[in-house]
C-alpha cells in the first residue's frame, strides 16, 4: 500500500526524525485542542484545529526537510487553506494512500474523539 511513499526514500535517520517530528506535532496539536475545548464537547472545534494542522504543518515539515536534504531553499510552502472537501477526504481515508494522509486522518479522528470525551479535573 505504501510502496511508493516518499518516506521510504529517506535515510533511516531521516525516517526516525520524521517520525519524532510527527509524534511531537501530534502531541502539540492535541494539547492545543484540549486547551481550546476546556472540557467541553466540541467536535466542530476539533475539526477546526485539525484544519489548521493540515493547512500550516507543511511549513514545519519543510523546515525539517531543509535540515536533512542539502540545497532546499528557504521558502514559504503553506499555500491556500485546504478545501472542506479535502478535510473530509482525509478524515474518511479517501485522500491519497500515503502515510502522510493516513497519519493526518488518525490525528483528526483522535481530536474528534477527544472532543467527545469530557475529562474530569
Amino acid at each position: 500500500m505504501y510502496e511508493g511513499d516518499s518516506f521510504f526514500t529517506l535515510s533511516p535517520l531521516g525516517q526516525a526524525g520524521l517520525l519524532v517530528l510527527s509524534v511531537l506535532l501530534a502531541i502539540f496539536t492535541i494539547i492545543i485542542a484540549r486547551k481550546a475545548m476546556r472540557g467541553w464537547s466540541a467536535p466542530l472545534l476539533a475539526i477546526m484545529v485539525f484544519y489548521g494542522f493540515v493547512w500550516l504543518s507543511p511549513q514545519l515539515y519543510y523546515q525539517f526537510y531543509r535540515v536533512i536534504i542539502d540545497g532546499l531553499p528557504q521558502q514559504w510552502v503553506v499555500g491556500q487553506p485546504p478545501s472542506v472537501e479535502l478535510i473530509f477526504d482525509i478524515l474518511s481515508f479517501q485522500g491519497p494512500s500515503n502515510l502522510s494522509f493516513h497519519g493526518q486522518a488518525i490525528l483528526g479522528w483522535c481530536l474528534i474523539i477527544l472532543s467527545l470525551v469530557r475529562l474530569r479535573r
